[in-house]
């Protein structure tokens, strides 16, 4: 799971932990509540966006060039620009990516000191992508933080899920009864890196 770049340091943005099999069973077998289940409605889940993407190949929003990393024997690093996760010697690029940032120049939202910018991890060529409705595969886990953002990209508040309590859905659930909520994150809680971002539909 953790790669080496190519100038030998390990890298340090991969979640630390993977999803046990049991841990991931508990999230995806329990049935949130009918009124939950509607919220999902509210909501979409993005990777970063093909657009972003290509100019995030050739410098990222740090203005530097993308890193190389090769994976390890076990891969599993969070892939933002499909969901999914890495391959085992699989060669990916690490990049800074702000996600506040680019969602501002679509809305015209003013994030200030909101503006994080952090490191994730995307194919160095033109992958799938990823759409469709729910949660993606690669993004539960043992413990996640959900963030949530207004319009004007003021953080609002957000959501520790520790070991599936409550599930990813649950949170997202709870955080978008808000109507004042727009966006919300999800990120690793120990290296706090950004995983996805759900936007309000």
């Amino acid at each position: 799971m953790f790669g080496a770049e190519s100038d030998g340091v390990p890298s340090r943005c991969q979640v630390p932990s993977r999803v046990s099999a049991s841990s991931e069973s508990r999230q995806h077998s329990r049935s949130p509540p009918a009124s939950l289940e509607r919220m999902s409605e509210n909501y979409e889940m993005r990777a970063i966006a093909p657009e972003v993407l290509k100019q995030l190949r050739i410098t990222d929003d740090a203005g530097n060039p993308p890193r190389v990393v090769v994976e390890d024997e076990e891969g599993g690093s969070p892939m933002r620009c499909c969901l999914g996760r890495s391959r085992p010697h699989e060669t990916i690029v690490l990049v800074s990516y702000a996600p506040l940032r680019r969602w501002a120049q679509e809305t015209g939202a003013t994030p200030g000191p909101y503006n994080e910018v952090g490191p994730v991890f995307i194919h160095p060529e033109e992958c799938d992508g990823w759409t469709g409705p729910g949660i993606a595969e690669g993004i539960p886990g043992e413990r996640r933080v959900l963030r949530a953002y207004s319009a004007e990209g003021n953080i609002l508040g957000g959501r520790l899920l520790n070991d599936g309590e409550p599930t990813i859905e649950e949170g997202l659930a709870e955080l978008y009864a808000d109507p004042q909520v727009a966006a919300v994150h999800v990120r690793a809680v120990e290296f706090g890196c950004f995983l996805a971002e759900t936007r309000r539909v």
